[in-house]
């Protein structure tokens, strides 16, 4: 998934990164969508990411971080936000899941308010699509539907996003790399 990811961002224009990296604060109630009607595919997975974090559990987890840098971008991302989810499923076999899996999560994103920004088609990777939300022309949430033959992943981040610092969350509360760079460090002088 990390090189379809890439190969998405490219798609995305330099203001529209700009646009996605103002953080700003918004009602996000109706970014969550209901991923609920996945979970039977825990039963077919040979590996399975299962992720609710609302708003309470998010700000009692960031109390918990230390003070190293890392740690100082990860609070400072999930300042704001009101909820992080995932669904992600990896399979033996093709086919375990059904298109009308993938379609339930899709027609959630197809209302007016969700504005997919990335869509990228492989015949050897598989499909990814990154939504925005906006409410009130203000970003209230992100998701990204990964559909590949042996893999199903759903990621929802309900609130402010900062997608410029978005690399951070990777591998952290349940959020697979996505294969999203973050910004460059400077090199220190020598």
């Amino acid at each position: 998934m990390k090189t379809l990811f890439q190969t998405a961002l490219k798609f995305v224009s330099p203001s529209l990164l700009l646009l996605v990296t103002v953080a700003v604060s918004a009602s996000a109630q109706d970014a969550r969508l209901q991923l609920t009607n996945l979970d039977y595919l825990a039963g077919k997975a040979s590996q399975t990411v299962n992720v609710d974090i609302d708003e309470k559990v998010l700000h009692v987890t960031a109390n918990f971080l230390g003070n190293g840098s890392d740690e100082k971008e990860v609070k400072a991302l999930i300042n704001g936000l009101k909820g992080i989810y995932v669904r992600s499923f990896e399979f033996e076999r093709e086919g375990e899941y059904t298109p009308a899996d993938v379609e339930a999560i899709r027609a959630q994103l197809k209302n007016s308010a969700w504005t997919r920004i990335v869509g990228v088609v492989s015949r050897k990777e598989g499909n990814i699509e990154v939504y925005l939300m906006l409410t009130n022309n203000q970003i209230s949430g992100l998701a990204v539907l990964a559909v590949e033959p042996k893999e199903l992943t759903v990621v929802n981040i309900i609130g402010p996003v900062d997608l410029a610092k978005l690399a951070t969350l990777e591998d952290q509360f349940g959020i697979p790399d996505l294969g999203i760079e973050g910004p460059a460090k400077s090199k220190p002088r020598e």
